[in-house]
């Protein structure tokens, strides 16, 4: 896409060139604020300090919660040809080990509220970007640099390996270039539009793709990045008012949160990218209510983002559509034979373009997932006659009982037009009879296993009813949003009634 012209310099010493005086980060709570050439700075520091323990070619571990340190050290590492490899802060420190020594981490950064964690975590060295108080851990040198640094870089640098949220099997390391990031920030301008006084909330957490790309975009567009230190309902519509937020990335359940807590959007607030899981059409009418600019999107670490986005006319339009791909990208839907789906029939969806990552640690893993065609995503999906593309679940979700294919998601569907069902989720259960058996474990206000019964019986064939049912205050999930299928499928062999 780029050519071997562009990008020859890391973002941020582009942006730090053109537009010094502009406000790059503010920190939400505190309201500190750091322009394009004070944050160049501290970024410069960084890389003093991680050049005493690292070189050219190393990866760099990055244990910390979200705060403007961390995409500093990012474009520190990249500034470097280094890796940052971002982990998260929620996961035991044995899931964390894996996961480092699977990445061969050469140094791991923490910060205060992380340190502890990082010594039973790293056979490397341990540096923090706090002032340290142990002896395990040293304190990364912020001092003035003494030349000023080469920036070179190159399309096909590796900037990043991103952990995948790990909903299906165990999580992978996933490689991102350069030239992904750029990608995925060129296309995401197209679709969601730029303004120079724009503002981006970023309260997702930062090691996962979705909450590191804002500040990706925001160094290639010149605004102004806003990072809030976990989500809070309260807070973040505070935040969104007072530092006059034009745009926000969220998952369903924040959204969700946003909406219960009586949260309205203020005018000038552009959109909502939407995305870590599929928003339910309740969310969408409840967005329409509100008048909340709402964008669901389609995306995954492996596209370094965004794939497709909706505008909030398509969502309102037509509830449950993640809209057309993003520039730059090509999606097809396949059927089991490799051949394309014609409109309106469900296949696997194949992501080819500038934003497909390379692949993943694991060159077997890459072998299965990609080939001539692109990346062979495992979700399930559709296009209609418009083009809009149409996200059902994961191919590996079908459920075969009794020779049949049943779709959770067209189950899901039926199940959720019961007026008091508020969430459902669908899985198949083993069955010896019928190798496996329809389950759905239910949100509702107020319904019996005999009402449950009566609605499927109206709604669904024979065969698509679920044989086994559950009922609970919420559903489980990852904390990207999306549905916990493993966790659902303990929940009803434990708690479920026949039907």
């Amino acid at each position: 896409m780029f050519g071997d012209s562009w990008p020859t310099r890391d973002l941020l010493s582009l942006r730090a060139g053109t537009t010094p005086e502009r406000t790059a980060v503010v920190e939400a709570a505190d309201g500190r604020t750091w322009t394009y050439s004070e944050y160049m700075h501290w970024v410069e520091q960084f890389v003093v300090g991680l050049e005493s323990y690292a070189a050219e070619g190393d990866r760099i571990g990055i244990l910390l919660s979200a705060r403007p340190e961390f995409p500093a050290l990012c474009f520190a590492t990249t500034r470097r040809a280094m890796t940052a490899v971002p982990l998260n802060v929620e996961l035991d420190a044995e899931t964390l080990s894996a996961q480092a020594a699977h990445a061969d981490l050469d140094v791991l950064v923490c910060g205060a509220e992380t340190a502890a964690l990082a010594t039973d975590v790293a056979s490397c060295p341990v540096v923090s970007v706090d002032a340290s108080t142990s002896t395990s851990v040293e304190t990364l040198a912020q001092r003035p640099h003494p030349r000023t640094f080469a920036s070179r870089v190159t399309a096909d640098q590796e900037a990043l390996v991103v952990f995948t949220s790990g909903t299906t099997g165990e999580p992978r390391g996933v490689r991102l270039t350069v030239g992904n990031l750029v990608s995925s920030a060129m296309a995401s301008a197209f679709r969601l539009g730029v303004s120079p006084d724009d503002r981006w909330l970023a309260c997702l957490p930062m090691y996962h793709v979705g909450g590191l790309a804002p500040a990706i975009r925001s160094a290639l567009y010149g605004t102004t990045l806003v990072v809030q230190q976990g989500f809070d309902a309260a807070e973040t519509a505070r935040v969104i008012d007072e530092q006059e937020i034009t745009g926000v990335s969220l998952v369903p359940t924040m959204l969700s949160r946003l909406l219960d807590a009586g949260w309205s959007p203020p005018d000038r607030l552009r959109f909502v990218l939407l995305g870590g899981a599929p928003a339910s059409p309740e969310l969408v009418d409840r967005c329409e209510d509100a008048d909340v600019p709402v964008h669901p999107t389609y995306g995954m670490t492996e596209t370094a983002s965004q794939v497709a986005t909706a505008t909030p006319r398509q969502a309102f339009e037509h509830p449950g559509t993640v809209g057309h791909p993003l520039l730059f990208t090509q999606i097809s839907v396949q059927n089991d034979e490799g051949r394309e789906c014609g409109t309106g029939e469900t296949g696997e969806l194949v992501v080819d373009g500038p934003t497909v990552s390379p692949g993943y640690l694991d060159a077997d893993a890459t072998a299965a997932a990609f080939d001539q065609d692109g990346l062979h995503t495992g979700d399930a999906g559709y296009r209609d006659e418009a083009g809009r593309l149409w996200v059902t679940g994961r191919i590996d979700d079908v459920i075969v009982t009794g020779g049949e294919n049943v779709h959770p998601a067209a189950i899901a569907d039926a199940i959720r037009d019961h007026p008091d069902v508020a969430d459902v989720a669908v899985v198949g259960l083993p069955d010896p009879e019928w190798g496996e058996r329809v389950a759905a474990l239910v949100v509702a206000s107020d319904l019996s296993v005999d009402g449950f019964r009566e609605h499927c019986r109206n709604q669904l064939a024979g065969f698509e009813r679920p044989k086994t049912v559950a009922f609970a205050e919420s559903l489980p999930r990852t904390q990207s949003g999306t549905v916990d299928r493993e966790a659902v499928a303990d929940r009803l062999q434990t708690d479920g009634h026949d039907v």
